[in-house]
């Protein structure tokens, strides 16, 4: 792991000029007038700090492109004071939020800040009140807020505009945590843990969405802003009428959809996607590898997409409480921005455990599903393989439901229906899975699918054409539904399973 004195720090200029396109940047910042009465001495730090750092406060605002997309950009220079915040530099900031929203450009933040002026005090400190206020209106406006956590980020800073990214990635190495570990130490006699405040331990946590280092800043937001602020609408060519599919049990498209060679998720977003983003956790100290949230185009049909990865799902990996949160991340980013929101259901079905159970299991599925019947953005659902019970249910609501020819649906895995109707015996599971209309085919004829993607002869013989084929079905549907009145969709998502 890189640590604060193996990696070369960058100031806020030269940040600058490796994030931007080359000679694109214009200033937005007025010179600092100073109010009267201040200390001397105060006075004296100011002058010598800028001398020492070459700005005249501890950011630099104006806007520049970013590989030709005109941008917001917010720098802390920490040679400045320690990259403290006092009223001037709030005021800058706050400034330079409102203009970058009136103007409707997205905000790439490059936080370094040992967090608010000591010398100003609270007068200072309650300002973190009022750049809070104009970033919540910026991100209600549906315009992008990309975080750079830079060595280091902590106080102040951290708890209010460091925090609230829709992507927030952490620069390697770099010290990053709400109490300065010298403060710390000062405060309660004994040093701070080391490793925790960690660009590398927040992701661990899901608290960040990447480490990278600043040279790869511009080429990630770049890719970032292809999805979340995608353009005019791109017209999708329609897609062939599927061909005739011959008829298999339930039982068969099960034993499919277990197979160790069935594409997933992964296979979807490396064969048919572009610009993809993986992000990382709840944001809030939670993070379960089997669901997989990244921003992604299908087609340039740019979406927020929640997958259930079936490769991170077996034995004490089962989907928990804490995907459930991670899902309903991705749901609060496709409202913000108004992007389509895309759910992909492959799971053998949610854990069942002590930790599940006080973590809130079931209280998340319910608020999952509330959290998408309301949703405003448009939803495309795509029952990839397994969709066991209330984890694959939790992703269910949708204005358009797609599924692999295999593909299937149940309360329960088959082997525990079994279990429930035959007095603990499993071996009627079979007979179960025809019993209970599980299988896509069925599903399509009660209208719980709209579209059935096919498989020749099944998924793992072809995964790249199948992952395409779906890909494809996958954009017209979300090029579809963005057409749609937000009323019809919501009777739609009513109405469905009736």
């Amino acid at each position: 792991m890189s640590t604060p004195s193996t990696v070369r720090r960058l100031g806020a200029a030269d940040l600058i000029d490796i994030v931007l396109d080359a000679g694109s940047f214009a200033s937005w910042d007025v010179p600092v007038v100073r109010p009267g009465g201040l200390d001397p001495r105060y006075l004296e730090e100011l002058r010598a700090a800028a001398a020492k750092a070459g700005t005249d406060e501890s950011v630099l605002t104006g806007a520049g492109t970013i590989m030709g997309r005109r941008v917001a950009l917010l720098a802390g220079e920490f040679g400045f004071l320690g990259g403290s915040i006092g009223v001037a530099a709030a005021d800058r900031l706050e400034a330079a939020i409102r203009r970058a929203t009136n103007e409707g450009l997205p905000l790439l933040a490059a936080t370094a800040s040992g967090g608010t002026r000591m010398q100003e005090g609270t007068p200072a400190f309650v300002r973190m009140v009022r750049i809070t206020e104009a970033i919540a209106v910026h991100k209600a406006a549906g315009l992008p807020y990309l975080v750079y956590l830079r060595h280091p980020t902590t106080g102040g800073v951290f708890a209010s505009w460091g925090s609230l990214g829709h992507v927030s990635v952490g620069e390697p190495g770099a010290l990053i945590g709400f109490l300065g570990p010298k403060v710390y130490q000062a405060l309660y006699g004994s040093p701070f843990p080391s490793g925790v405040q960690t660009s590398e331990n927040l992701l661990t946590h899901g608290i960040v969405d990447a480490v990278l280092a600043p040279e790869r800043l511009g080429e990630i937001a770049s890719r970032a802003l292809n999805v979340l602020m995608p353009g005019s609408p791109t017209i999708v060519v329609g897609i062939e009428a599927p061909a005739p599919q011959a008829d298999c049990s339930a039982w068969e498209s099960i034993e499919f959809t277990r197979r160790p060679d069935r594409p997933g998720v992964r296979e979807l977003l490396r064969f048919a996607a572009t610009d993809v983003v993986a992000l990382s956790g709840t944001g809030q100290g939670e993070q379960q590898s089997g669901l997989r949230l990244v921003l992604a185009r299908f087609s340039e049909v740019s979406c927020v997409l929640l997958g259930q990865d079936r490769t991170k799902q077996s034995g004490d990996t089962l989907l928990g409480p804490a995907a459930l949160r991670v899902a309903r991340r991705g749901m609060r980013l496709a409202a913000e921005l108004n992007l389509p929101l895309v759910t992909v259901i492959d799971t053998p079905g949610a854990a069942l455990s002590k930790e599940a159970e006080e973590g809130g299991l079931a209280g998340e599925i319910a608020r999952c599903l509330e959290d998408l019947v309301v949703l405003g953005a448009p939803t495309v659902c795509v029952l990839l393989g397994q969709g066991s019970g209330g984890a694959a249910l939790a992703l269910l609501p949708a204005d358009r439901v797609i599924a692999a020819r295999h593909a299937w649906l149940s309360p329960l895995p088959p082997e525990g229906a079994s279990a429930i109707m035959h007095g603990g015996d499993v071996s009627f599971a079979a007979e179960m899975a025809a019993q209970q209309h599980v299988r896509a085919a069925d599903l399509l004829l009660r209208g719980t699918v709209d579209r059935i993607v096919p498989e020749f002869e099944h998924a793992g013989a072809e995964p790249a054409a199948f992952s395409r084929r779906m890909g494809a079905t996958l954009a017209a549907e979300l090029a579809g539904v963005q057409q749609l009145p937000v009323e019809l969709r919501a009777l739609r998502r009513a109405g469905r399973y009736a």
